[in-house]
């Protein structure tokens, strides 16, 4: 089996929407309760077209079924799928801001396989081709260790609310590396 990056597309929202709850329901066992997953998917858990139409994210596929996606963008917005009241789509400013790295999910039945790892690469290589040097993400708990693993520095732990008196925390974590990263090399 092998595995194919790609550009989302539009067509893909509901196979996307499918994959974001299951790898949010499953992966996030014991760092989330049950019911702030399910409050997250409702908003700051899922696609946000906006990046879909920048053509700024991206799918792993296996045998045609889509197992992984996540993308970068080149707007303020730093979390959040289409419900997510808090959006902002101004451009940011590759010589001071940070691309925002966004939306990054996993099919947990290949997890720890190197797909996160290409679509950060992906993304990282992307940004970096218009000039970003700079990244800045929200990382979930359940993501914080990947993202230390890949280079990025945890900041300050934040909670964002989620209706029905819950809230769900999200770490912000930066990196900063003017030297693109190498390959971007899939598991077969």
């Amino acid at each position: 089996m092998s595995f194919r990056l790609r550009f989302a597309t539009v067509d893909d929202e509901l196979e996307l929407r499918a994959l974001i709850a299951r790898s949010a329901r499953l992966l996030s066992l014991g760092e989330y309760t049950p019911e702030q997953v399910e409050g997250a998917l409702r908003g700051s858990f899922g696609v946000d077209s906006q990046l879909v139409l920048d053509r700024t994210y991206f799918v792993v596929e296996e045998d045609g079924k889509i197992i992984g996606c996540g993308g970068w963008s080149k707007r303020r917005t730093l979390f959040g799928g289409n419900a997510h009241t808090v959006r902002d789509a101004t451009e940011l400013d590759p010589a001071t801001d940070a691309a925002r790295i966004r939306a990054f999910f996993v099919d947990p039945d290949h997890a720890r396989r190197g797909i996160g790892r290409a679509l950060l690469e992906r993304c990282e290589l992307e940004a970096q081709a218009k000039g970003f040097r700079k990244f800045e993400l929200a990382g979930t708990l359940p993501g914080v260790r990947f993202y230390t693993a890949m280079g990025y520095s945890a900041g300050e732990l934040f909670s964002q609310p989620l209706g029905d008196g819950l809230s769900i925390d999200f770490i912000r974590m930066t990196r900063q590396d003017t030297t693109p990263r190498s390959g971007l090399v899939l598991p077969n």
